[in-house]
């Protein structure tokens, strides 16, 4: 029976400067080339902040170039800015199309589609949704000609952030949340998804690993490969440590589990600010 071997990174949050982010990526790097996937996705936050430091994207690009196996990446609001939301303050860093060109620039697509063990992965970009920008638009019309062609497959969907915090009608607060796809571009894109076969929705942002099931899909939160936040910084939703998620597919069925990287440490965000107070 063909299986699929698939380990999902995310929020590496890489930059020269954060040595001991490198030395997390490090870890992961080593735990990869043991267990060689068929793929590896980093779902977003691939550098700590590029809106504000272009050069955080192309460390970063440069480190995911020594991973010994095929990767797929997608942005994060540190790679090309913040999506606005229906209702609280504009984003610091708005995410932006010049932003977005330089992601494209370094890392390539930002959506994408294969087929692997008689099931269908999407990748979509995250934070053009609700943004205005011409790319969200053409995301949307992307999709719609993707879902209709992978009718008959069960649908494995990775973006950056949650889609939810526990159902699509989660509180008006919840719904326009930075932390997951805001109004009312997530209606939208759920509506569009009720045609496929989801069985999947894996998704990162939120630097805690939970897993949980909604109707017949399940939601997996990867947690950051780079550092936890702590409780005064952010309320607790699942479990906060470091690590990173593996996937092996069947056709028709999955397992996932969580992995820390041997070596991996739980860098507390509050200690790295302390230490680089410009940042």
């Amino acid at each position: 029976m063909p299986q699929f071997r698939l380990t999902q990174i995310s929020d590496t949050h890489l930059a020269r400067r954060l040595t001991k982010l490198t030395d997390n990526f490090h870890r992961v790097s080593e735990y990869i080339d043991a267990t060689r996937p068929d793929l590896v996705i980093n779902s977003g936050d691939l550098a700590f902040d590029a809106p504000t430091s272009p050069g955080d994207l192309e460390f970063a690009k440069s480190l995911h170039d020594g991973l010994p196996v095929t990767c797929r990446y997608l942005p994060g609001n540190h790679d090309i800015g913040d999506n606005p939301t229906q209702i609280g303050p504009v984003p610091p860093q708005q995410v932006s199309e010049s932003d977005r060109q330089v992601y494209l620039s370094l890392f390539g697509d930002d959506r994408w589609r294969f087929d692997a063990a008689g099931w269908c992965f999407i990748g979509l970009n995250s934070l053009v949704m609700n943004s205005g920008l011409s790319s969200e638009a053409e995301q949307f019309e992307w999709l719609a000609a993707e879902l209709a062609g992978a009718k008959g497959k069960p649908l494995a969907l990775f973006l950056h952030k949650p889609l939810f915090l526990n159902a699509p009608d989660d509180p008006e607060l919840e719904a326009t949340s930075i932390r997951y796809v805001p109004q009312p571009a997530r209606r939208r894109l759920i509506e569009m998804l009720r045609t496929a076969d989801l069985r999947l929705v894996a998704s990162g942002h939120v630097h805690q690993r939970r897993d949980f099931t909604f109707g017949r899909v399940r939601h997996i939160w990867a947690p950051s490969a780079g550092f936890i936040i702590s409780d005064a910084r952010q309320e607790r939703i699942g479990i906060k440590e470091v690590g990173l998620m593996e996937y092996r597919f069947q056709p028709d069925s999955f397992e996932v589990r969580h992995v820390k990287a041997p070596g991996q440490v739980d860098v507390d965000l509050d200690e790295l600010l302390a230490r680089t107070p410009t940042d």
